[in-house]
């Protein structure tokens, strides 16, 4: 079955065609980041008018080789996300569904990311398992069982992982988008130059907070500037105050992790979302469990429409055109 997919959540326009839910046919991303990059940080307003542009001209491009009318299905991103984003994918989706009287799956937006690590993967995650989905805009815990089942173990109470990632790379003036800037900066740094808090990593629950670590980041540069003499932070103290933050963050979202995943006796992590690109945060989980961590390719990772793909195929549950609505708010 050949699935096309279609991907406006945040700021990426992404069409895909994929096979039997994880064989690529085609994968197409087109991104706004270099206008995100000059604001630091996504305006909803400009990404949902470049994806008004770039839709029709990723949809050409994905189906260049294949005939649309030829695709068994068509999957879209319905939620979580920016609405105006979200509308963008939905209404396309919606056409192409009557135009070309083929099935439509909505598909939840984190979901999909769970399947990223089914796509050009040698091997297949297996249920039950654990995943965690980190991102700009979400930290999430889930129990899957099964295709379609799953327990919601539990979130961020504040930031999100890749937001406090974000905020800690516009403290230390790097730039956006923070995670890779960060990661950068930490690879020539040393981890154990600050000590930093690990919010509620000793709590018995399986929920994050990032907004009291990102204070205290705040507050270390702060300090440091001060002592400094051109108020300044040396490039070598910039490494580390990256590599102590990225160790933080990465140590709350690993031990709650592996926490789950013993409570829950299943032998398979699945990473999933952009900060799963993480390098210190898919060594920590390998190291730190015996069985089996799913990470998908980076270029799965972050947002795109292949996933969404193959979550409708292993989720296959049409849904009348007139009966799909973008819903910004929903979590699962």
């Amino acid at each position: 079955m050949k699935i096309l997919g279609i991907e406006t959540s945040c700021d990426e326009t992404a069409a895909a065609v994929v096979e039997d839910g994880t064989k690529l046919l085609s994968n197409i991303v087109s991104s706004s980041l270099s206008l995100h990059s000059k604001t630091g940080g996504v305006i909803p307003e400009i990404a949902a008018r470049e994806q008004n542009k770039a839709m029709i001209p990723v949809l050409e491009e994905t189906l260049k080789t294949l005939d649309g009318e030829n695709v068994d299905a068509i999957a879209v991103t319905f939620g979580p996300g920016l609405i105006g984003s979200l509308l963008v994918g939905v209404e396309t989706a919606k056409t192409l569904s009557f135009v070309w009287n083929k099935p439509l799956i909505p598909v939840n937006h984190l979901i999909g990311h769970i399947y990223a690590s089914r796509l050009e993967s040698p091997v297949l995650p297996k249920f039950p398992l654990v995943a965690l989905i980190v991102s700009g805009g979400h930290t999430e815990l889930l129990h899957v069982q099964d295709h379609g089942k799953f327990e919601h173990l539990g979130g961020t109470r504040d930031d999100a992982a890749g937001e406090a990632f974000d905020k800690a790379a516009r403290i230390l003036g790097l730039g956006y988008p923070g995670g890779p800037l960060i990661e950068e900066k930490a690879r020539n740094g040393n981890s154990r130059t600050y000590n930093l808090p690990r919010p509620m990593i000793n709590t018995t629950d399986y929920d994050f907070s990032y907004s009291g670590l990102k204070t205290a980041l705040l507050e270390l540069v702060s300090r440091l500037n001060q002592n400094s003499a051109n108020h300044k932070l040396s490039p070598d103290e910039i490494c580390n105050v990256a590599a102590s933050f990225q160790e933080a963050v990465v140590d709350s979202l690993v031990s709650k992790t592996i926490r789950a995943a013993k409570n829950a006796n299943v032998k398979t992590i699945v990473l999933g979302g952009g900060v799963a690109a993480n390098t210190k945060l898919k060594e920590k989980l390998r190291s730190s469990f015996s069985g089996n961590v799913c990470t998908p390719e980076p270029k799965f990772a972050v947002d795109n429409a292949a996933m969404i793909a193959s979550a409708a195929f292993f989720n296959f549950k049409p849904v009348s055109w007139r009966k799909v609505f973008a819903d910004a708010s929903i979590l699962f």
